[in-house]
């Protein structure tokens, strides 16, 4: 696009707010793009882009792959910029445009990564063509905000453009499906020991073909629909894939590419960490990296602090654990974790969407979409459900199956580590939604407090 004196007066406006909001102590990650937009609307078409600009979407892990992505880009010497620590919508990206810019507008790097929120894409893609771009996957999400996968799917296909490079989840089939003519590469995980052509979740988005409609045949499904299958009527079947774990520890995974065979470390080993890992790999592979220096680097990373952190206290742990509010899927995937972890657990839920609880529409049913039948294992000897919904949640509980007594429930969030049982749980679980991290760090150091009295108290 043309730049036009006005463009430049935009971007020297919006420059100057920035560096005002740095100097007041803002992190300025979002306004001055929300500004720039607001004043020129096809500010981010107009505004120069680096050599190589590398895009990283889909409805869940996003965050953590491109965290991953930026985090061995840096220990490989990389130089290039991202929007790590700011907004993956059409504002934030604009910011990181204008703060990696010099005033006449140029790119101060060559290389820029952008997690970009899928609803977002109408509002970025069509001003910014990517390089490559990555989706981890497609699910259901927000009912208010993303509609149906189907939705999402097809916004996807729009917007993106036709001829970028894509690197695909081969055993999801929405996912596998995107931009079908446009040059691509895939990631899988093979069948492990324990798959199988069922699966305990409530929600299965691709109960059919997506192609003809007709019956699918299972490989395995490994939870919700993703794993492999095959369409018993047209021969459609889940795409064979040039990056795939072949075998997997707690610590490493076995990465098949091209035939040849590499092992990379895993910092967690909890399925949907395999494929954040698989994708982050998939995607530095088609940058170029060679497999064994991000090998190298990944040895030293680990999955975001926002995402996940274990503390422990005397073999006792506290673990913040991301469960994205309104999201069924996402929420399925961290009660499954739960179930899974060893010995006996505890789980504070702090479910509540934070923008939904303080002002928009009330929304329940994306609870009977989540699994939280899995919560009601044995090993799980109490639940605390604490926030404006907790007796929405405690009802979800109890139709799950899980026991009243082992229930607390409460309005507020403060006395959620108070209501924790002493000497019952070996690991406390602490769920958050993604806009109440801070909450969910308070509580974690007074549930480490809480740990460590009681280790005191043991002692004496």
């Amino acid at each position: 696009m043309k730049r036009t004196p006005y463009f430049y007066l935009v971007l020297f406006v919006s420059k100057l707010v920035r560096f005002l909001l740095l100097k007041l102590g803002r992190n300025a990650t979002n306004f001055p793009g929300e500004l720039a937009i607001w004043l020129c609307r096809s500010f981010i078409g107009r505004m120069p882009k680096p050599e190589k600009v590398v895009c990283i979407t889909g409805t869940n892990g996003k965050t953590t792959v491109a965290n991953l992505v930026e985090d061995v880009l840096e220990r490989t010497g990389a130089d290039f910029y991202c929007n790590r620590n700011g907004s993956n919508v059409y504002s934030g990206v604009a910011s990181l445009l204008i703060s990696n810019s010099d005033w006449r507008g140029r790119p101060t790097k060559k290389l820029a990564v952008f997690e970009l929120d899928e609803r977002s894409s109408n509002l970025i893609l069509p001003y910014m063509r990517p390089d490559i771009m990555l989706c981890t996957n497609i699910f259901r999400d927000s009912y208010k905000r993303n509609a149906h996968p189907e939705f999402i799917l097809d916004f996807l296909n729009k917007y993106i453009p036709d001829g970028v490079p894509m690197v695909l989840n081969a055993d999801d089939m929405m996912c596998s499906e995107l931009k079908p003519g446009n040059p691509r590469a895939y990631f899988s995980i093979a069948r492990q020991p324990g798959d199988g052509e069922g699966s305990r979740n409530i929600v299965q988005d691709v109960p059919a073909c997506p192609r003809c409609g007709g019956e699918l045949k299972w490989d395995f499904r490994r939870y919700h629909h993703i794993g492999r299958a095959a369409c018993k009527d047209c021969g459609f079947s889940s795409p064979k894939a040039g990056y795939t774990a072949v075998g997997l520890t707690e610590t490493d995974m076995e990465v098949d590419i091209g035939g040849e065979s590499f092992r990379f470390p895993l910092a967690n080993s909890a399925y949907i960490n395999v494929y954040n890992s698989l994708a982050a790999v998939a995607l530095l592979c088609e940058l170029g990296l060679e497999p064994g220096k991000i090998a190298g680097a990944l040895g030293s990373v680990g999955i975001s602090a926002t995402r996940y952190m274990e503390e422990e206290v005397n073999g006792r742990k506290a673990i913040l654990h991301l469960a994205k509010g309104q999201n069924p899927v996402a929420c399925s995937r961290a009660f499954q974790n739960i179930r899974d972890y060893p010995g006996k657990k505890a789980v504070i839920l702090f479910l509540d969407d934070f923008f939904d609880a303080q002002h928009t529409v009330e929304n329940i049913s994306w609870l009977y979409d989540a699994d939280f039948e899995f919560l009601a294992d044995g090993s799980v000897v109490q639940l605390i459900a604490a926030g404006a919904r907790h007796w929405d949640v405690y009802l979800r509980l109890l139709l799950a199956g899980v026991p009243a007594e082992r229930i607390d429930h409460m309005p507020g969030t403060g006395g959620a580590a108070e209501a924790l049982r002493p000497g019952e749980p070996d690991s406390v679980f602490i769920l958050y939604d993604v806009y109440t991290i801070r909450l969910a760090e308070d509580t974690q150091r007074l549930v480490v407090e809480r740990l460590k009295k009681e280790a005191a108290k043991n002692a004496d």
